[in-house]
């Protein structure tokens, strides 16, 4: 390298640059101080990985220097670090523990960059820190690659709404507010998902025993009571006949090779089945006519309320049967949803009378901002001339809208052209004002409310309408599914499926086990409710729930007309002690929905109190 000239005089191997470090240190002895003194602050780290400034355990002579390769974000004299630190100085009251984890969360980015295999100690004390504040949030992961389970759309208790016991009351505002109920979700789920750090064992290879157990206390409509906390969920066998009990519900017709549900939008399940009544009228109709005696059956227990509600689920439409006093409503209601026009027109020509709640309430909010309007226009001083002005216009407009759907035809001869004009025929006129109502097809605006004895009109409607049976395609000649939570003539019983899976989902600095646990099939609103009531003891308070919502009923949740006295829920639920729900059920089912056409999305328990989202 003398040779080449290429070599440097100043050139130190690394071991003398080391030799030459521990003799400074040994000269400069224990007891030398720096002149320019060093600013400690509670929860920063030196500019390398290390003990913190202020440990006990740092040795207080030698001074690491600083580092040349650190961003300059990384130094004590960065603004943020000032920042930090002039906070610090003015809170005297503020915890120790959090300005440190604050700090330490900042370094702790940059460190990641830099310093990937450094810092252990560091990183260990953060997760910790970070576990302790944030324990009661969980990440799920998908069961399988068929799932399509997503760690954003099952947990995020940050973006959820409260679910309160009282309408006025605000979680937000009033976090100390104990959310001890969810409301009611009148839509059908086709999968529920629920997870927690607690093992769901308990759920899995139920005896024979408690299996029968079960079966016989859903027939007789029997609920025992359990614990308020149970320490060995796995051994207790109330817990394990009651879950099974939950996953019990009535449908017909009941065909082993072909799913029933859900039947809108299903074609692809039906393809390729055997299906002997496509080609036989004679067994076609046979089929209705048990189902035309069931349909009967069910209505007839609705009114008896020994039965508190039922689904009617054809290729479709949806409709949803409840008994009086369910969702506050003052008789028998019933909701259909998505209709069509020609549906409409169907029902009206058979005398059924019926409302649409979501257009009949946009138009009362338009009527209250239009009135809110002109109270303010009149209620401001010398603007009367305008406000009259403003009034004038409106009803002209009405009047020309008016003239419009008559057919009017007035303005052309203000231009003189009325003869020049081909006027349209009356096909047209009579096309475009039903325009408007065409629109509304198939969409959730569309869906009709019916109460009182218009619903037994309905089920007339019902069992004699003739397209309420698909004419062709896969689902041809098949009756449309009837499902409820009690039994009814014709029926047969039915078990939702159930598996619990244990995973382990990635955290910020390595993984945690997390136990699920999976249930599919029609599941209606009782069944939901009655789950969380079991998994309240069992899980110890702590679980989340994903909520998959067969997506034309989730408008089924829109409010109807409510009872004037809020008193009567007492006795509504004295009404249906013999319906075959527990008490519990029927309270939460009793109470107006109050989620409008949404769904609820996720569900999520913690220290025994609700938050939801839909």
């Amino acid at each position: 390298m003398l040779e080449l000239g290429c070599y440097s005089p100043s050139f130190k191997k690394p071991s003398d640059v080391l030799r030459m470090r521990r003799k400074r240190a040994r000269s400069e002895g224990p007891g030398r101080r720096t002149s320019s003194p060093v600013v400690s602050v509670d929860g920063v780290r030196p500019f390398s990985p290390g003990p913190l400034l202020s440990a006990p355990g740092r040795a207080s002579g030698g001074v690491k220097r600083r580092n040349p390769f650190v961003n300059i974000e990384n130094t004590y004299n960065s603004p943020k670090k000032r920042a930090l630190s002039h906070t610090d100085g003015h809170r005297g009251a503020l915890d120790g523990k959090k300005a440190a984890a604050a700090a330490a969360a900042v370094l702790d980015a940059k460190f990641r960059e830099e310093l990937p295999n450094a810092g252990a100690s560091m990183r260990e004390e953060l997760f910790n820190t970070d576990q302790q504040k944030h324990h009661h949030i969980q990440t799920p992961v998908s069961l399988s690659e068929d799932d399509d389970l997503f760690e954003e759309d099952l947990f995020e208790p940050e973006r959820s709404t409260p679910v309160l016991k009282s309408p006025v009351a605000d979680c937000d505002t009033a976090p100390a507010e104990v959310c001890l109920e969810f409301p009611a979700d009148w839509s059908l789920k086709t999968r529920v998902l629920f997870t927690s750090p607690q093992s769901f064992s308990w759920a899995e290879h139920l005896k024979a025993q408690e299996e029968a157990q079960g079966l016989s206390s859903h027939c007789r409509a029997e609920y025992t009571s359990l614990p308020a906390n149970i320490q060995d969920p796995r051994g207790c066998a109330e817990l394990r006949c009651g879950f099974q009990q939950c996953l019990q519900y009535w449908q017909h017709p009941s065909l082993p090779w072909l799913p029933l549900f859900p039947r809108i939008g299903a074609e692809r399940k039906f393809s390729g089945k055997c299906m002997p009544w496509a080609q036989d009228a004679t067994l076609q109709q046979s089929l209705m006519s048990d189902w035309s005696v069931s349909l009967t059956s069910l209505y007839s227990l609705l009114k008896t309320r020994l039965c508190p509600y039922f689904y009617l689920c054809s290729y479709q439409f949806t409709v949803l049967f409840r008994a009086a006093g369910l969702s506050g409503a003052k008789g028998i209601s019933a909701l259909l949803s998505p209709t069509t026009r020609g549906l409409r027109e169907a029902m009206k020509a058979e005398g059924i009378e019926f409302s649409l709640p979501l257009l009949e309430e946009r138009r009362k909010s338009k009527e209250l901002a239009s009135s809110q309007l002109s109270e303010s226009v009149q209620q401001t001083e010398g603007e009367e001339a305008a406000s009259g002005a403003v009034l004038s216009e409106h009803s002209e407009n009405e009047e020309d809208d008016e003239d419009d759907d008559d057919g009017g035809f007035s303005w052309l001869k203000e231009m003189g052209v009325q003869d020049k004009i081909k006027k349209p025929d009356a096909i047209s006129i009579k096309l475009r004002k039903e325009h408007r109502e065409v629109r509304l097809d198939h969409r959730p605006e569309s869906v009709v409310l019916v109460e009182g004895s218009n619903t037994f009109t309905l089920l007339n409607f019902l069992i004699n309408c003739k397209s309420l049976v698909a004419g062709a395609g896969f689902q041809a000649g098949l009756p449309p599914t009837l499902l409820a939570p009690t039994a009814f003539r014709g029926a047969t019983l039915h078990t939702l499926k159930a598996r619990t899976v244990n995973v382990k989902t990635r955290v910020r600095m390595g993984y945690q086990d997390v136990c699920s646990l999976e249930v599919t099939g029609p599941i209606m609103p009782h069944t939901l409710h009655a789950l969380t009531q079991l998994l309240k003891p069992a899980q110890k308070g702590e679980f989340s729930v994903g909520l998959y919502t067969h997506e034309p009923t989730a408008v089924l949740n829109v409010p109807v007309s409510q009872t004037s006295e809020p008193q009567q829920l007492e006795a509504v639920v004295q009404d249906l002690s013999r319906c075959g729900l527990q008490q519990s059920s029927v309270q939460q089912l009793a109470v107006p929905s109050m989620l409008g056409k949404s769904a609820l999305r996720q569900l999520h328990m913690r220290d025994y109190s609700y938050s939801w989202k839909s």
